[in-house]
Formats: C-alpha cells, sequence, structure tokens
C-alpha cells in the first residue's frame, strides 16, 4: 500500500471539479502592529493547475510564507487583515473559519513545515502522531491506522519502520524528523501539499533526497505542490513554475525553464547571482543584493525593490510597475519598468561598468 492508496472520495471528487485547482485573486494579508499596518502580502494574483509545482521564492520577509499560510488559513485570529480570494478547487476558502478549515486541512491541503523538531509533538511518539490524522480524518480503527502508519515510513523510506513508530522526535536525526513531517502530510492523501522551507536545516546529501522524495510522491499521486524557498536552486529542478516574491508582492511568475532562460526582474537576477557556484575559486566572496528589504509598513512609493536596484531610474522611484506578461510569452510576467534584456537596462548597465573601470 502506497501513500496514495490512502485517497479519499472527497479527493475523488475535487479532482473532478474543472478549471485550477488553486486561484488567488488580490489576495492581502495585513497584521496591526503599535508601528502602524504590516503589509505582508499585498495584492497577490495567480492560478496553479491541478498536478503542477510551484516554487514561491524570495529573501526572508518577502511574504512567501505568511502567503501560503494564507492560503492554508493558519493566521493569528487577532491583528489580522485579510482580503482577495483564495478558491480551492472551485470553493472559496479565503473566508472560512478555523473550524471550517479543520475538515480541509489534512484530508485536501496539506502542510509541511519549516522545523521538524518544533512543529512534531515532543511527547507523543512517532507512530501515534501519524496515525492521529488517519483516525480523525478517515475514521480508520486504532489498528488499521497503525498499519497505515508503517507503510507510510516505508514509502517515505525510513529503514526499521517498526522501530521507528515507537521511538519520540528526538531520537531520529533532522532528515528522518523531515520524512516524518512528509509521512504526516500526506498521510490522507491531500489533493494539493505545501512545503515551507522544507531542507533548511538539512545537509546538501539530505536535502537532496528530500526534494526528490516530494517530486516522487507529487507525480505518483499527481497531487499539486507548492514548495516555498529562498533558494532558486532549491526550485530550479523541482518545479514546473516559478514565482518570485519581494515586498509582500509577486514580483515575477513564469515556467521554470523559461524563467531562468530568460528572466526578466533584476530581483530574480540579484537571487540567482547570489547562488554560489562551483566552479568559483576557494574563499571567493558571495554575490549579494546590497541595501535591506523595504519597510513593509511604509513601504517606497515606486517599485520597492528600487532603492536596491542598480538599474533603477527616477521613475521606478515614482511609479510601481504593474504585474504584465512579457509579449511573446503570455506565461511569462513580471513587475518592472526596465526588464532584464532592455535597452534601459543595457543603458545602465554600462555606466555601472564604465564607473568599476569594466571594458
Amino acid at each position: 500500500m502506497s501513500i496514495g492508496s490512502t485517497t479519499n472520495i472527497t479527493q475523488a471528487a475535487l479532482r473532478d471539479v474543472p478549471g485550477p485547482l488553486l486561484e488567488l485573486t488580490d489576495v492581502r494579508t495585513h497584521f496591526r502592529t503599535p508601528r502602524g499596518l504590516v503589509r505582508a502580502v499585498d495584492g497577490v494574483s495567480f492560478t496553479l493547475e491541478r498536478g503542477r509545482s510551484l516554487g514561491i521564492v524570495g529573501e526572508s520577509g518577502s511574504g512567501k510564507t505568511i502567503l501560503s499560510r494564507s492560503i492554508m488559513g493558519l493566521l493569528p485570529t487577532k491583528g489580522t487583515e485579510r482580503s482577495g480570494s483564495i478558491r480551492f478547487a472551485g470553493t472559496e476558502v479565503g473566508n472560512k473559519s478555523r473550524k471550517e478549515m479543520r475538515h480541509i486541512w489534512g484530508k485536501e491541503m496539506a502542510m509541511i513545515f519549516q522545523d521538524p523538531m518544533t512543529s512534531l509533538n515532543p511527547l507523543m511518539r512517532i507512530g501515534d502522531q501519524i496515525a492521529e490524522p488517519l483516525r480523525l480524518h478517515l475514521g480508520m480503527s486504532k489498528a488499521d491506522a497503525a498499519a497505515t502508519a508503517r507503510r507510510l515510513l516505508q514509502d517515505v523510506r525510513i529503514p526499521e519502520p517498526d522501530r521507528r513508530l515507537a521511538q519520540y522526535p528526538h531520537e531520529m536525526s533532522g532528515g528522518m524528523r523531515q520524512r516524518v513531517m512528509i509521512a504526516i502530510a500526506m498521510a490522507c492523501g491531500p489533493t494539493a501539499l505545501f512545503a515551507d522551507e522544507p531542507t533548511t536545516a538539512l545537509d546538501v546529501t539530505v536535502q537532496a533526497q528530500i526534494l526528490d522524495l516530494l517530486g516522487e510522491q507529487r507525480r505518483e499521486r499527481n497531487m499539486s505542490l507548492v514548495l516555498v524557498t529562498h533558494d532558486l536552486g532549491v526550485v530550479a529542478g523541482h518545479t514546473d513554475e516559478i514565482a518570485v516574491m519581494y515586498g509582500g508582492k509577486l514580483v515575477e511568475k513564469a515556467p521554470t525553464k523559461r524563467l531562468f532562460a530568460a528572466m526578466k526582474m533584476p530581483y530574480t537576477e540579484g537571487l540567482l547571482a547570489s547562488i554560489p557556484k562551483l566552479e568559483d575559486r576557494s574563499h571567493s566572496r558571495l554575490n549579494v543584493i546590497p541595501g535591506r528589504p523595504p519597510d513593509l509598513v511604509n513601504p517606497p512609493k515606486g517599485c520597492r525593490f528600487a532603492p536596491r536596484c542598480p538599474y533603477a531610474s527616477a521613475r521606478c522611484n515614482e511609479e510601481e510597475p504593474p504585474l504584465t506578461a512579457t509579449q511573446d510569452d503570455p506565461d511569462h510576467s513580471y513587475a518592472c519598468w526596465y526588464p532584464v534584456g532592455s535597452p534601459e537596462y543595457h543603458e545602465a548597465r554600462a555606466r555601472i561598468n564604465a564607473s568599476a573601470g569594466v571594458n
């Protein structure tokens, strides 16, 4: 029995609903603070088709985690202002209460959190934590839930499942704890899985194993996957599409291969340039994006990236660019007045090179 065999009737019906699985329209999530209103997510719109994978990329504070929690309905109840539309399988979920969302969590939407050590209950055995959603959402007996928990551990490539089921989280390695989180998230066969920085605390080898496992399960189950990360390298080979966020806004979105082949947003260019390269000499200085992310209580008037952008002009500081599709590719959209490759971009680069003495 594989993870996919726990899929229930509700999810079979969801797959029959026509249209995209996820539709966001002008989603805004703001938090009331003593300093003022923090615009953590500020007007994000996109769609995600069934069975597709989307990488949401950006620096810390860009709004990517708050966006995923907004979709899941995992936000504080006090001091939070939400607006816009979030439709899941044709049903509006953006205005549902936590009580209503409990019928969706696990069965239809699930989430893998960033730190499994703080997400897993330290006082419960692994087997009980995996079995709990199976009994709660699928109505399994104690014996069936225990047997399914064992098979789930096998599906996520954890050896000696009988021994692991009896262990507590602190008795397992970071990679194994993350695999347990994946097993819990996929236990009830969700239609969409959100993975929030699932490999941050893991070494490079284990990161690759976890990402491969997520991709394998997504393809086997025709499940939609939203992978939230700060690293463009993580999503490069594991997603169908990439959405880049900055300052609470979506600044570029495109199919993965096309984004890397012809990125338009200077911020996306900066993220890619900051990734260490194998051909770089040992102890080489890493490329960084200068400056700091914008203050989301008082964001810049124009483009939110303009204060850090080496190619910004007066227009960038005064007018906020809309998210528009490229002329030759309707699936590739960006928010920039002078995108990478434009005449203005090349002029700005020439000025920068001339001031640095580069031919």
